[in-house]
């Protein structure tokens, strides 16, 4: 057993949180650089911790030793959404994931694929005939919110657009606790980003309470029904799955899909995603490996215990970092190069490699329902419209957090398909669960 290269030095003079979050992706590759490993220690939120960038460590972390590293019962998430099953630990997260499970699986999932079909039809039809420059990000931002509020909560767009509007612009300012010092302070004429964002949670909870007491079907009678601990359990879940977060994902990945099969240079592997399905389910594959939405997770160390050969102590921190578990030049030939064949190649079957969604046994419980999302927003973007950016030159650089995206919001202009280019046959490609 070794000791962890690196150092989390001394309490408060030495912590690194603040160049950490000004660009973790540099952060991590200064340090592997420096002490020629994937994993190491540095001091972060003023605790020593594990910074994991290699597959086989994240594996273990996640997968083998997944009831030793747990989730941090003291992380903001959990001021914000209460207790839910992102932040349960042990049998409490077992159990919710066994009440939970069916509503995003099997005969639940199929039941969703028309709204967001139409959904999707509704949010991205007529591009090719819009003025000016498209900005891309507020647009799936924009459908995401429409899937997430109408799947989970019953609220339409366009059935009740003021209640829809209400709600998204609640759902933005409880987002804003997440990004916010955590400190509750209300005097007049100003409030905390954190207070603000807790009465908004107030507010939404009080939507919910009235959702689930009037609701007849749908997810939220569903919902409801569920053999749940408590009756506090399943308004807490709502509230963490109509989260600004999910649509904020969903915009993430489908920008960093838009970018990636941009202009003529991709014109190739836009029409062989058309053509082959498979293909089409590995450049998702390939966006997700590339340009995860979430740049890590976090956990904590029940008991002294190692990762790969170096010794963590008990109640230390250890951080996977899905950015670079996703470029582990051990398991991913190229890893800066965007090669949807990869998957067929020399990565064929090592799907559950990636981490973008979490792994093991508590990765997201939604991950087949996101699938779906991306297969029929992304499948109606390539069979009806070809892209490019617009300026032809643009700043791309990302920002990671909190959700991974261009700094400068991208703009593309859509043009229609051509109906003589092959293209899958109808719903060909937006069914979930792929082909």
């Amino acid at each position: 057993m070794s000791k962890l290269p690196g150092s989390s030095g001394i309490s408060l003079l030495s912590d690194k949180s603040l160049e950490f979050y000004r660009d973790p992706v540099a952060f991590y590759e200064r340090r592997i650089q420096k002490h020629g490993s994937r994993i190491f220690e540095t001091r972060l939120l003023n605790k020593s911790t594990s910074f994991v960038c290699s597959v086989q460590g994240m594996k273990e972390l996640l997968c083998e030793k997944s009831l030793i590293f747990q989730k941090d019962p003291t992380d903001i998430m959990h001021h914000l959404y209460g207790d839910n099953i992102v932040t349960a630990n042990g049998e409490e997260a077992c159990l919710l994931r066994l009440s939970l499970t069916h509503l995003f699986t099997g005969k639940c999932l199929q039941s969703s694929a028309d709204y967001v079909n139409s959904v999707c039809e509704n949010c991205l039809k007529g591009l090719d005939k819009s003025v000016g420059l498209l900005s891309i990000y507020p647009l799936f931002k924009q459908l995401g919110t429409e899937l997430v509020l109408g799947l989970f909560l019953n609220v339409r767009a366009q059935d009740t657009p003021d209640v829809f509007r209400e709600i998204s612009q609640l759902c933005t300012q409880h987002w804003h606790g997440l990004i916010s010092a955590p400190l509750n302070v209300k005097v007049p004429l100003w409030s905390s980003g954190f207070c603000t964002a807790m009465e908004a949670k107030n507010k939404l909870m009080d939507i919910i309470h009235n959702k689930l007491d009037c609701e007849k079907q749908g997810f939220v009678a569903d919902m409801k029904a569920l053999p749940l601990p408590d009756e506090s359990c399943a308004p807490q879940h709502l509230l963490l799955f109509i989260s600004a977060l999910i649509p904020k994902a969903l915009a993430s990945l489908l920008t960093s899909f838009t970018l990636a099969l941009s202009g003529p240079s991709r014109e190739g592997v836009r029409n062989r995603a058309r053509m082959e399905p498979e293909y089409f389910s590995h450049v998702l594959l390939e966006v997700q490996r590339l340009w995860p939405p979430f740049i890590g997770g976090r956990r904590i160390a029940n008991k002294d215990t190692t990762l790969g050969k170096f010794h963590i102590s008990q109640g230390s921190t250890a951080i996977y970092v899905s950015h670079a578990v996703h470029r582990d030049p051990e398991v991913f030939h190229q890893p800066e190069e965007f090669l949807p064949e990869r998957w067929s190649g020399r990565n064929a079957g090592q799907e559950g490699l990636l981490c973008c969604q979490g792994n093991g046994q508590r990765n997201c419980i939604g991950s087949q329902l996101n699938q779906l999302f991306l297969e029929v927003a992304c499948g109606y973007l390539l069979k009806h419209y070809d892209w490019d950016l617009s300026p032809a030159s643009q700043d791309l650089q990302y920002k990671w957090l909190p959700i991974s995206r261009p700094v400068l919001p991208p703009t593309v202009r859509f043009r229609a398909q051509d109906r003589t280019s092959p293209h899958p046959p109808e719903g060909g490609s937006c069914e979930p669960g792929g082909q």
